[in-house]
């Protein structure tokens, strides 16, 4: 498995000598042994952490899974590579971005763009069996990504949670909730076309810029083409 960020490393070293990352490694290592294509490809698991270095954070956007179809996963929740074509969440979340902020939908669905400028674009397990969604669920990736909201949940520098369906709101939330905190969350349904409707009108892109602008931070181009 690639080594993670630097920063990230730093971050999380405690964690990362844990049992249950040993057991987590030891499961990935048997599906690559039992031949499984496993999503994304090895040297994007940790895709999120390298764009978004730990004291570069200022948004967290939390996904569940990566995809599960050929080429489509790159270790950014709701992204795909660029020449892929986009998902229909995607389709939905281009959509709000036109309404709330007027930025029309891109030609590709690469998403690196909002990672580069401090949103961490986590997915609750990080990797995912070829064609069989949450099949590495329950695995550990779920503690793993837990102690990295914890972590900067702890952080006195205030961060925007992003937070779109009941599974992204739970998870974040069950963690926000114990701790004071400085942190602005924004909670919506997921934009796949069962709730998009309820999705809809969130105005979540400009609502995270008018909070960053608040306390001083620089807002986030959401233009995606470049």
């Amino acid at each position: 498995m690639m080594q993670m960020e630097k920063s990230w490393h730093e971050a999380l070293k405690e964690e990362i000598k844990k049992p249950y990352i040993s057991e987590l490694k030891k499961f990935l290592e048997g599906e690559k042994e039992r031949s499984q294509i496993i999503f994304p490809p090895e040297e994007y698991v940790f895709n999120a952490f390298h764009q978004t270095p730990y004291g570069e954070v200022k948004v967290v956007l939390m996904g569940q899974d990566p995809y599960h179809g050929p080429n489509q996963a790159e270790g950014l929740c709701f992204s795909v590579r660029k020449g892929i074509s986009l998902p229909p969440s995607l389709r939905n979340i281009y959509k709000e971005m036109e309404a709330d902020v007027n930025i029309p939908p891109a030609s590709h669905g690469c998403l690196v763009n909002w990672a580069k400028q401090g949103v961490l674009m986590l997915n609750a397990t990080l990797t995912v069996r070829k064609g069989e969604p949450k099949s590495h669920f329950g695995r550990g990736w779920e503690t793993f990504t837990d102690a990295v909201i914890r972590k900067l949940c702890m952080r006195t520098d205030p961060l925007v949670f992003i937070l779109w369906g009941r599974s992204a709101k739970d998870k974040c939330e069950n963690i926000l909730n114990t701790v004071k905190h400085p942190h602005a969350i924004l909670t919506a349904a997921h934009p796949s076309p069962f709730s998009a409707t309820q999705f809809f009108g969130c105005r979540h892109f400009s609502k995270t810029n008018a909070v960053l602008k608040e306390w001083g931070k620089s807002p986030v181009d959401w233009s995606v083409d470049g």
